[in-house]
């Protein structure tokens, strides 16, 4: 029996036990202080503070500068039906004889913004409303035909509309009318969006400026539901952050942002919480590529150039350490690792211990039967 024990230890000191990660002395092992490649630093508030930058969204000057264009205003592509009542019973300008009235239906804006009347030209038709087109075709016909009688409209939103796309209720093209003239209303006309709001995006391209805000954000703040232009293109998108987690947790996987952010805290209850017979609570690690300026502040150093490799170390054992958790902010792109517990690999070896020698044991009463 003694000779199987000593076999089962020296099998286990020679193969190593399985786990799902290093221990906690190891990842300290791998500091830049022992000539390794990471900063191990443990959170504090100041920490929190200074890795608390998120993405930045928002429309430029630009776009929240627009003004909301008039109901009926004229855009490249429009169709305007004209009509014109001349005031002569003879030879009129534009009919046959004996007709006071000629109808000029379905008449495109051509992409220059121009219309063209008989006998009054080319004119500039985009960025007027029917009532200025009105007054500009009078002005060129009245010097022809005493008198005229112009009246101009507009068949609604064919010239003027944006796009839809994405995780929107409805895709598609939109004209822009009174009831849709901005992002918010236009979004309304086309559904929603198919996303929870909490992690949808939405995107504006117009021309060859984008902007993005996040849903809730536009909802909440009435000066992002900026004034929409022809043309312009909305995409929905949904939130594509995500962080891995790794080790002694419920779960092992990646996984999405469910919200606009999400706390150490969060990220853990997110994955089932530390697993209770397996964790260290005092090692709970955030592994992340900083940049050089949140690496500096957090770091206290102007000599580091470059990204940086830190380490976050959150030790939920502490009386404030929960706090930590709940404060310190989990980035896109992050690893939320939890070490096992050490006693977890004592187990293992007794475990392995215990079972290379229950084998053998079962092996010699065999033999010993056989005999």
């Amino acid at each position: 029996m003694a000779i199987a024990v000593l076999a089962s230890l020296a099998m286990v000191a020679s193969c190593g036990l399985p786990r799902s990660g290093p221990n906690k002395r190891e990842i300290f092992a791998g500091s830049v202080e022992k000539k390794g490649n990471a900063h191990i630093v443990t959170v504090t508030p100041e920490v929190t503070r200074a890795t608390a930058a998120q993405p930045v969204f928002g429309f430029s000057q630009s776009f929240r500068n627009a003004g909301v264009i008039a109901s009926d205003m004229i855009s490249p592509g429009d169709t305007i039906d004209v009509t014109v009542y001349e005031n002569v019973k003879d030879d009129p300008l534009l009919g046959n004889s004996g007709q006071r009235v000629s109808i000029l239906s379905e008449v495109q804006v051509d992409g220059q913004g121009f219309i063209y009347i008989p006998y009054a030209g080319r004119i500039k038709a985009a960025g007027q409303t029917p009532e200025g087109l009105r007054q500009a075709i009078t002005r060129k016909l009245e010097t022809q035909t005493p008198d005229p009688q112009v009246s101009v409209s507009r068949r609604a939103g064919e010239g003027a509309t944006v796009s839809i796309s994405g995780q929107a209720g409805l895709n598609g093209v939109y004209p822009i009318e009174a009831s849709t003239r901005t992002l918010a209303t236009m979004l309304a006309k086309a559904g929603g969006v198919t996303v929870d709001p909490a992690i949808a995006i939405v995107r504006v391209t117009r021309g060859s400026h984008t902007g993005r805000i996040r849903l809730n954000d536009l909802y909440e703040n009435p000066s992002l539901d900026i004034a929409l232009r022809a043309g312009d293109k909305i995409n929905i998108e949904k939130d594509s952050r995500k962080f891995i987690a790794l080790g002694a947790t419920g779960a092992q996987t990646l996984v999405p942002f469910e919200t606009e952010s999400m706390s150490a805290l969060e990220a853990i209850a997110t994955v089932g919480g530390l697993s209770t017979m397996a964790a260290d609570p005092t090692g709970v690690f955030v592994l992340r590529d900083e940049t050089e300026a949140i690496a500096r502040a957090v770091l206290g150093r102007n000599d580091l150039i470059g990204d940086q490799r830190i380490v976050y170390v959150l030790d939920l054992t502490q009386p404030t350490g929960l706090f930590e958790a709940r404060d310190f902010q989990i980035r896109d792109g992050d690893t939320l690792y939890v070490t096992e517990a050490p006693f977890v690999q004592w187990q293992k070896t007794l475990g392995a211990i215990t079972g290379t020698t229950s084998a053998a044991t079962g092996l010699a009463n065999t033999a010993n039967g056989g005999e």
